[in-house]
C-alpha cells in the first residue's frame, strides 16, 4: 500500500505542472487519510448490508400477513453477534459521527450488492444453521468482503459516487487492498470484544510513514537520473512511446533500490513488479521486469549495490 501510494501521487504530480514537491507531499499525506476513511466506511458497510436484510424481513412478515400466509422469519444475520459488535465499536461510530460519512448517495448500488449477497450459497448455507456459533458470524462477513466485494463493479460506482460526495479520491482503486484491512480486523475481533475494541491504525508503523515520505522525496529529487537511466535501457524503444505508469514505477523503484540499501534488492523488484501488473498495462510486468533488470545489472558492475546486494545474501 504505501508504494502504491508514492507511485499514485507521483503520477498526479507529474500530470499537474503547478505541482511542488511540497504540494505532492501532502496529497501523500491526503491519500493515507483517505484510504484510512475508505477502511472505516467499509466497516461501516456491515451496519448497512445488516439493515437491509432487517428491511427486507419486515416487508417479507408484512406480505405473509397480508396475505395470510404462514411465515418463518430468518434471523441469523440479523442476530450476528459480529455485525453487532460492528455496530456499536466507540471507535468507528466516533469516526464516522465525526466526518459526516453515510452510504445513503450509493443507496441503490448498496441494494445491488445486497441481492448479489443474499444470492449466494454460503449466505445460505449459513442463514439455514440452528444455532450459528460465533465462528460461524465472522466466517460469512469473510466471505461477503472476499467472495462479493473484492473487484466487485457495483462496489466501485458506489465509491465512484461517495468519491463525489464526500470529495474524497483513490477509493475505487485501493478497494480490494483495504478489503484485506477489513479482513485482518475480522480476525482480530472475539466473542468478548468490547465497544472498545481497537481498530487496524493508519499505518502499521512511524517508520511506514516516514519511509513513503523519503521515498517520494528520492524519487522526485533523482528524477533526471532515473529517466536518463530507464532511457538508455530500452532496447530500440522510444521514452515518449513507454507508458507513463510504467516509467512512474521504474522511476519509484529506482529510487528504492538507490536509495534504501537497508531493503533488500529482491524485496524492492518483487514489489514493483506487482505495482505493474496492478496499476499499469498487460504488457507492464514483462518490460518493467526487464528494464529493471538489465539497469540493476549495470549499477551492480558500477559497484552501486553493494549494500543491497549484501543485506541480501
Amino acid at each position: 500500500m504505501v508504494r502504491a501510494k508514492v507511485i499514485q501521487t507521483l503520477y498526479a504530480y507529474y500530470k499537474n505542472e503547478e505541482n511542488t514537491p511540497l504540494t505532492a507531499k501532502k496529497e501523500l499525506l491526503k491519500s493515507f487519510d483517505n484510504t484510512y476513511s475508505l477502511y472505516m466506511l467499509l466497516l461501516d458497510f456491515v451496519n448497512e448490508i445488516t439493515t437491509l436484510y432487517e428491511e427486507r424481513e419486515e416487508e417479507e412478515q408484512q406480505r405473509a400477513i397480508v396475505l395470510h400466509e404462514e411465515y418463518h422469519p430468518h434471523r441469523n444475520f440479523i442476530n450476528n453477534r459480529f455485525a453487532q459488535q460492528i455496530f456499536n465499536n466507540r471507535q468507528l461510530r466516533g469516526f464516522l459521527k465525526e466526518k459526516g460519512y453515510s452510504w445513503d448517495v450509493a443507496h441503490e448500488e448498496l441494494k445491488a450488492i445486497f441481492r448479489q449477497i443474499i444470492a449466494t450459497d454460503f449466505f445460505q448455507e449459513y442463514q439455514a444453521l440452528d444455532a450459528p456459533t460465533y465462528a460461524d458470524d465472522k466466517q460469512v462477513w469473510r466471505r461477503i468482503f472476499v467472495d462479493v466485494l473484492a473487484d466487485n463493479d457495483e462496489l466501485e460506482s458506489a465509491l465512484d459516487e461517495l468519491e463525489l460526495a464526500l470529495d474524497t479520491s483513490g477509493w475505487a482503486t485501493d478497494a480490494n487492498v483495504v478489503i484485506s484491512y477489513v479482513f485482518k480486523t475480522i480476525k482480530q475481533f472475539k466473542e468478548n470484544s468490547s465497544k472498545d475494541q481497537p481498530l487496524l491504525d493508519m499505518f502499521n508503523s512511524e517508520d511506514e510513514l516516514a519511509f513513503a515520505k523519503e521515498l517520494l522525496q528520492k524519487a522526485i529529487a533523482g528524477r533526471d537520473e532515473y529517466i536518463m537511466m530507464i532511457d538508455n535501457h530500452l532496447n530500440n524503444w522510444e521514452l515518449s512511446r513507454i507508458a507513463y505508469m510504467d516509467i512512474i514505477i521504474l522511476q519509484t523503484a529506482l529510487a528504492e533500490i538507490i536509495g534504501f540499501p537497508s531493503i533488500a534488492l529482491q524485496v524492492s523488484i518483487n514489489e514493483y513488479l506487482e505495482l505493474s501488473k496492478e496499476y499499469s498495462t498487460d504488457k507492464s510486468y514483462a518490460f518493467v521486469n526487464g528494464v529493471l533488470n538489465s539497469i540493476i545489472q549495470d549499477l551492480k558492475d558500477e559497484n552501486r549495490l553493494i549494500k543491497a546486494v549484501a543485506l541480501e545474501d
